[in-house]
């Protein structure tokens, strides 16, 4: 086997960008960061993949798709029997273009303000409901009854689900990431919630609400099939969703472990702003970007890379490279470089969602502080393991 090629029988490097101890990375993930800038993986089936882990290296691939594809289905061959995973993320110009256009408008700023009001009522019921359980001996799961239900409804909002429809849809969007009973229980999920979109679609187009669905069909139904809309909503629902619930989850966490800054979010207007990109950074809930495909016979800082190889960036790596600052591992509100992290990936894959998941985010963390001064953890924290998108399982807190 070539020098500084691992393969799986011989250790975990090729899980590590999968890794982390706590909220940080695994210790080998920064040594590999180090001394490897384009580690070759040997993945089993014998096939090679490259991590890249340096901040400037990632923002590099992922800002290059000229020379790397996003094109997943093509590059690996599905045939027409085979199900095209869909997606934004899978896509490359000119059709990422095309769909990407018909939604860049609706994740304005100045769009999503509409939202606000809603997104400030979501969150006051689910503390509403949490307060109802009383302060008793009993701990409450706050993944459960927090950081999963109010992103599930904001993606209903945003989308048009009807509201006698959205305790269906939030249980489908629960079931797609519950990993628990199995692999066939979260594919199962995910074809019924493209089922029922797919469905929604059909009735949006008969008569179209004021959703971002029945926005979309008014100003563009005849370009849009029902299909390649639902896959649109469907990617939305997947990008918006369990991002955003370990983030509510993580960022949460760390504030109850760090009530100094607790006190600062509740207490003083404006800083959860900072906090919010800080912890984005930190804690890098995506782990990895979405894999990029070698478009030709290339080089990257000396390592060979064919056509049709797969890279993988990890973006935990790259937000706690040490060339972006000092004490990279360390929490620090406000700092110079928060605008450049990579939570949201880069380049013209760079989650769309990003403006809402920010909202979401900054409306949730005063507002749980606010309402449960005395908020504390009470019980073992479990945290994922193995995963693409990092998070706790369960938070218990009482207060």
């Amino acid at each position: 086997m070539p020098a500084g090629r691992i393969s799986m029988a011989d250790n975990e490097f090729p899980l590590v960008q999968f890794m982390r101890d706590g909220f940080d990375p695994v210790g080998e993930l920064g040594r590999i960061r180090a001394e490897h800038p384009v580690f070759p993986m040997e993945i089993p089936g014998g096939q090679t993949v490259y991590l890249v882990t340096r901040w400037e290296d990632v923002r590099g691939v992922l800002g290059d798709h000229e020379r790397f594809s996003n094109d997943f289905a093509g590059v690996i061959g599905l045939g027409s029997n085979q199900e095209d995973p869909g997606g934004l993320g899978f896509r490359d110009p000119p059709e990422h273009t095309r769909l990407r256009r018909f939604l860049t408008p609706e994740f304005t700023v100045r769009r999503l303000r509409r939202l606000e009001p809603r997104i400030e009522t979501m969150v006051e019921e689910a503390l509403d409901r949490i307060e109802a359980k009383g302060a008793g001996s009993m701990p409450v799961d706050l993944v459960e009854e927090f950081a999963l239900p109010i992103p599930s409804l904001v993606v209903c909002e945003l989308l048009g689900v009807p509201y006698d429809e959205r305790a269906d849809f939030v249980k489908l969007s629960k079931d797609r990431f519950d990993f628990t009973a199995g692999p066939e229980a979260s594919l199962q999920a995910i074809n019924d919630a493209m089922t029922y979109l797919t469905d929604l679609v059909a009735r949006e187009r008969q008569e179209p609400g004021e959703g971002l669905l029945g926005q979309l069909l008014r100003d563009h139904g005849d370009e849009l099939d029902d299909r390649t809309l639902a896959s649109m909503a469907d990617g939305l629902l997947t990008g918006g969703h369990d991002t955003s619930t370990s983030m509510l989850a993580l960022g949460t966490l760390w504030l109850l472990r760090n009530p100094e800054q607790a006190a600062k979010v509740r207490e003083v207007d404006g800083y959860i702003n900072d906090v919010v990109e800080e912890l984005l950074r930190y804690m890098t809930v995506v782990q990895v970007a979405f894999p990029r495909f070698a478009r030709d016979d290339m080089e990257l800082h000396g390592v060979p890379i064919k056509k049709g190889e797969m890279v993988l960036c990890s973006l935990t790596g790259a937000n706690r490279d040490p060339s972006l600052g000092d004490d990279m591992d360390v929490v620090r509100p406000g700092r110079d470089i928060a605008g450049s992290h990579m939570a949201f990936g880069h380049g013209i894959h760079r989650c769309i969602g990003a403006p809402l998941a920010q909202m979401e985010m900054r409306i949730a963390f005063p507002a749980l502080l606010r309402r449960f001064p005395g908020l504390r953890v009470a019980g073992e924290v479990p945290f994922r393991e193995l995963a693409i998108v990092y998070g706790v399982k369960e938070l218990p807190v009482a207060w």
